[in-house]
């Protein structure tokens, strides 16, 4: 009798631990700006061999063709995005054959309180994707961006650097294992003495200034990455 108890309470234990290591994550992305905004870029037809800018509302704000003249920029930022977002728009930013993509995405899974091993795992996803299909497109793996916390809004309360800084690390091996260079965006242009935003580069402390664009581009053509 007493062997069958903790027979019993060894499989009660483990299954609560299955339940705590399965917790439900939200990735969820296709609202209906999302969707709109799919919709919109099938309907344009840029140039031939562009550079696209991929992500999230920092993306999708980004003045780029102003910032980088002379540049074919296509960009293909969704506000409000994930990395399950990307990922299932794959196929239209394949179907452009870019020469370049430079991918920043992460912040709102974050923002959703999704484990940044999840984020690392579709992150691999992507790039195993764009690799095999663009396997002369040089993707760009750019850093998340550091957040000024004292200025973050409730909505971002999941959000904080140090998990920023280890989702970074883990996108650093993502972009080791499929041979593609890493952006440190977070502490070679963004970050402060204090470890945060930079408030002069961030409207909320999260979204960015014109001066925060600036000083990005301006990072990409001294890396001669553009």
């Amino acid at each position: 009798m007493k062997q069958q108890l903790i027979f019993i309470l060894s499989m009660v234990l483990s299954a609560s631990t299955a339940v705590a290591q399965t917790e439900p994550v939200d990735s969820s992305y296709a609202n209906g700006y999302y969707v709109e905004r799919m919709k919109f870029f099938d309907q344009l037809h840029p140039a031939p061999k562009p550079v696209v800018f991929l992500g999230n509302s920092i993306t999708e704000a980004g003045p780029w063709s102003e910032v980088l003249p002379g540049v074919n920029v296509v960009n293909r930022g969704i506000s409000g995005d994930n990395s399950w977002g990307v990922y299932n728009r794959l196929p239209q930013v394949i179907a452009l054959k870019p020469v370049k993509i430079f991918l920043l995405i992460g912040v709102n899974d974050l923002k959703r309180g999704v484990p940044v091993d999840y984020i690392v795992q579709n992150y691999d996803r992507i790039a195993a994707m764009l690799k095999t299909a663009l396997p002369k497109t040089t993707l760009y793996l750019q850093s998340v961006l550091p957040v000024a916390e004292p200025m973050l809004a409730n909505i971002y309360a999941k959000i904080s650097n140090e998990k920023i800084r280890q989702l970074n690390e883990g996108l650093k091996q993502v972009a080791k294992k499929y041979y593609c260079p890493f952006i440190d965006l977070y502490q070679e242009v963004f970050v402060d003495e204090k470890g945060q935003m930079r408030t002069s580069y961030t409207t909320d402390g999260l979204h960015c200034k014109p001066a925060g664009y600036l000083a990005w581009a301006a990072y990409l053509k001294k890396k001669k990455y553009l």
